[in-house]
């Protein structure tokens, strides 16, 4: 595909998006539908989607509109390309711009320009509003997390070193390695196959490593989802592992994913959680806004809705008063979410322990997506409850 070409399946991909169609299954069904295109074209066009919707109000207001078309422009005018090559209709390129289409466009102003919806302003308390919202309209870095079971830090970089990829220590996690080169090479690597590495945010990674882990515990990962965090301690203390999800479709790789590991998981059913009860650290990565990883699904910023945050408030909530009687006496309820917003975060553990005595908050953090020298990892939230000892 020519590089025309590749901006007008950029154009069909974001008109699909736009009328409601998710990113990855537009994407899919692009690929489908273009057999001829090779890896290098569909990186490239993902690349170019995911961009114009990291900052998809600066990209409109460049445009001149907010449909595919006039998006992709914007991101064009923004990234310094000849509009009128790519627009020449010659072959398989976009049409050529009309009058109108050449004279629209203007400087981004206000939230328009970091790319921030104006609802969600005051949801993002923070000094550094402005840095993170520049932050979310980059492209995440790519991390990728040593399974110390297998490997070491050094003979990790080793062996992706040996593949052509170049990666190093990331100071968030003494398990993370930031990927500096070849990252899509990851996932056919020797050393993802044979169980060395994982990827994982660094961030992500950090807040597992806050978990209180000792060998022979009993750890139940409540909304296990694919089972990233259940792995990441699984990595790091020889325990016993459980791992629950409402939706149990979410876990269908975690099998293999923990065999390649060299790790045992024991997947429960909703009955079976209470059976096994109590544990001694249950896990709570709560669903929740994902606004600490809009880079990676930039479409979430846009979809957020008021009504869906109270929702998930809601949902965090019950969730956190659901499992509390599943930790046992002197045991940890660690409460995340991937979100930067404080009522799905500090404000839910105030609600949580104002309802529940005989609990404490022992350590709390906010990751934020802000650069730790020049790369910035996602934004995590975390804390630890501890049940009172039997007694006490």
């Amino acid at each position: 595909m020519t590089p025309a070409a590749r901006w007008a399946a950029t154009i069909e991909i974001l008109d699909e998006v736009l009328d409601g169609v998710a990113a990855e299954r537009a994407l899919t069904n692009w690929t489908r539908r273009s057999r001829f295109a090779g890896s290098k074209d569909r990186a490239a066009v993902r690349d170019h989607v995911f961009d114009a919707l990291r900052q998809k109000l600066s990209c409109a207001a460049l445009g001149g509109g907010d449909s595919g078309r006039l998006i992709a422009l914007g991101l064009m005018r923004k990234s310094g390309l000849d509009v009128a090559e790519i627009f020449s209709g010659v072959g398989h390129a976009p049409t050529e711009l009309t009058d109108e289409e050449n004279a629209g466009g203007a400087t981004p102003q206000g939230l328009d320009a970091l790319d921030w919806p104006e609802w969600l302003k005051d949801e993002l308390k923070t000094t550094s509003f402005d840095e993170i919202c520049q932050a979310m309209q980059s492209r995440a870095p790519i991390f990728a997390r040593v399974n110390l079971r297998k490997s070491s830090v050094e003979d990790a970089i080793h062996a992706l070193a040996e593949e052509e990829i170049d990666a190093e220590p990331f100071p968030v996690s003494p398990t993370a390695l930031l990927i500096t080169r070849n990252p899509r090479r990851i996932k056919n690597s020797i050393a993802y196959k044979d169980g060395l590495i994982e990827l994982q945010d660094a961030a992500s990674q950090a807040v597992v490593d806050m978990v209180p882990l000792t060998e022979d515990m009993r750890v139940l990962d409540y909304c296990a989802g694919g089972g990233g965090k259940v792995l990441a301690m699984a990595g790091r203390v020889k325990a016993n592992y459980f791992a629950y999800d409402i939706n149990d479709a979410r876990m269908k790789d975690l099998p293999q994913r923990a065999m390649r590991a060299g790790i045992d998981v024991r997947i429960l059913t909703t009955g079976e959680v209470q059976d096994n009860a109590p544990f001694d650290v249950v896990f709570a990565d709560a669903p929740c806004s994902g606004s600490g990883a809009w880079r990676r699904a930039p479409e979430g910023k846009w979809a957020l809705t008021p009504d869906r945050l109270n929702e998930l408030c809601a949902i965090q909530q019950e969730i956190l008063q659901g499992v509390a009687g599943r930790v046992a006496a002197g045991g940890t309820l660690v409460y995340v979410t991937c979100s930067l917003f404080e009522r799905e975060n500090g404000k839910q553990i105030d609600v949580f322990l104002s309802q529940n005595s005989g609990w404490s908050c022992t350590e709390s953090r906010q990751y934020l997506p802000l650069s730790d020298g020049s790369v910035a990892a996602d934004g995590f939230f975390c804390a630890l409850l501890t049940r009172e000892e039997l007694g006490a």
